[in-house]
Parts: structure tokens; C-alpha cells; sequence
């Protein structure tokens, strides 16, 4: 049997912080698993990868993010019937976004996603990016009294934060609320958390679900909270991609937020984005 040849990738640094652009693979067919652990590699090490020129169907997104494990189906944005691991983020004058705050995806949950791959389907002519930070360097960018003051705090994560009960108020919607509601009580993450693969630490609180630091009266909670949402979004500490029809975003969410910058109404923006499951935060 002649060999096959394996893909050969090429990751550019897209600034000395976080970022990489990704060339040399073809993410609508299987991956090998050498390539596949490959890209994971780099994916710890650059925290968000991009990849252009990928038209990827729903069926094969899927695939590509199942290669780095089980998939998650949100309880609440709708996905694709036929795909439901494939949440489908259509935004513009129909729908204004709610992405336009410095988050983590999905920290409602005890085991929080791994990594997300946002494929972009339609993008606005102008406008629409979307920007990453690294928790790690927010995290390695504090004080030392500060680190030794925050590592063995812990903070609480509300679904009902980012996704409040007065927006959900239509035909059959309140109804799925309540059942996403009842299925995600409030959760207790580190607000410190070390990567389950390189060992480096992370920053682990975030503007859309973070709600109150334990141990701490409200107002410090709030103030120390407010320090913190503020502090991630350092332009230092981030990297942020223009949108091109195909282009496909792969970030590890264990170590990194991101923000939709909502500048692009009246037009809209049409994504695609799948999301693997992840550990508990230790």
C-alpha cells in the first residue's frame, strides 16, 4: 500500500502574546491522529488558532471538533436540528448580539469546554471582528501579593448572569429557559485555575457568568471583580481576527475570553460553532 502523506503544518505567530495563523491542513476531511495531536499542541501553546479558506459543512465541523472530544449542545441558542452540537450565532437587526462583553464560554457548567471552533458563514462587509485575550498572561501580569491573595479564592458562575430571565420571554422560549435554569444551578469554580495539560495559570473569572468571589463582603467581591473583568482586556494581553467567509476559529477556553465586537449594524453576521467538553477547574 503506497504511503499517504500526512499534512504538514505551518503556524505563524500572530503577536508575542496569544495568536496564530494555521496553513498546510484541510479541516473538512478526517484528521490523522498525529495531525490532530499536533494541532492540539499548538492550540495549548498559542491558545487561539485561525484558519482561512475552510468551507466546512455542519456535518463536517462537527467531526473536526468531536476529534478532540465529546461536544457539547447548548440549552439555550439554537443550533441545527439536524447537527445539534452545531450552535448557530445569527446576529444583526433581528437578533442584536449579546456577545459583546469579555467572556468564557460556558462556565455555567461544573466541566466547563476545553475548546471551541467558531466557523464564520456570513460576515458583514465591514465590522464584526472578534478579539481574544490570554488568561494566562492576565494572570502573569498581576502582583505577587495579589496572585498569593486570589489563588485560593473561589467565585460563583450564573447561568441566569448572561442569559437573564426577562429576554426569554417568547412563544415556547420561556419554557426552555426554565428547563436550561433547572438544569444549571450556580457553579464554583477557582478563580485561579491550572491547565489540566501545560500546568500554567489562568485567570478563571469572566464578565458574562462570573457573579460573586466567596469568602469576600459584597462590595470587595464587586470591586475585586470589576479589577479583574478590566484587567483581562489589557490590548496587551490580546489578538483580534477580521473575519473573512470561511474562515475557521479554534481557541482553547480553558486559558483564554473573547469578545464580539458589536460595530457592524445594520448588516449581520452568521456563525457556526462547536464546542467540546471540558474538565473541572482545579
Amino acid at each position: 500500500m503506497p504511503d499517504v502523506a500526512l499534512p504538514t503544518l505551518t503556524a505563524a505567530p500572530l503577536g508575542p502574546t496569544i495568536g496564530a495563523r494555521v496553513s498546510g491542513v484541510d479541516l473538512s476531511q478526517p484528521l490523522p491522529p498525529s495531525v490532530a495531536a499536533e494541532l492540539e499542541a499548538l492550540l495549548v501553546h498559542h491558545q487561539v488558532l485561525f484558519f482561512e479558506n475552510q468551507p466546512i459543512t455542519p456535518e463536517q465541523q462537527r467531526a473536526f471538533a468531536a476529534t478532540f472530544g465529546p461536544l457539547h449542545i447548548h440549552p439555550v441558542y439554537p443550533n441545527i436540528p439536524e447537527f445539534p452540537e452545531i450552535m448557530v450565532l445569527d446576529t444583526g437587526p433581528h437578533n442584536p448580539t449579546d456577545n459583546d462583553v469579555w467572556h468564557t464560554d460556558v462556565t455555567f457548567v461544573e466541566a466547563p469546554p476545553a475548546i471551541v471552533a467558531l466557523s464564520a458563514k456570513k460576515v458583514p462587509p465591514i465590522g464584526g471582528d472578534t478579539v481574544w485575550a490570554s488568561a494566562f498572561a492576565a494572570y502573569e501580569a498581576l502582583s505577587e501579593p495579589l496572585r498569593r491573595l486570589l489563588e485560593p479564592l473561589t467565585a460563583v458562575h450564573d447561568f441566569s448572569r448572561s442569559f437573564p430571565e426577562w429576554r426569554h420571554n417568547g412563544p415556547g422560549v420561556y419554557e426552555r429557559w426554565l428547563e436550561a435554569r433547572a438544569k444549571n444551578p450556580i457553579r464554583v469554580h477557582p478563580v485561579i485555575r491550572t491547565h489540566p495539560v501545560n500546568g500554567r495559570k489562568a485567570l478563571f473569572v469572566n464578565d458574562n457568568f462570573t457573579a460573586a468571589i466567596l469568602g469576600l463582603s459584597p462590595k470587595e467581591s464587586d470591586y475585586l471583580l470589576r479589577f479583574l473583568f478590566d484587567h483581562v482586556a489589557r490590548p496587551e494581553f490580546t489578538v483580534r481576527w477580521s473575519w473573512k467567509p470561511n474562515d475557521l476559529a479554534l481557541w482553547d477556553n480553558r486559558s483564554t475570553q473573547h469578545y464580539a465586537v458589536n460595530d457592524y449594524l445594520p448588516h449581520s453576521r452568521l456563525m457556526h460553532r462547536a464546542t467540546v467538553l471540558g474538565d473541572r477547574p482545579v
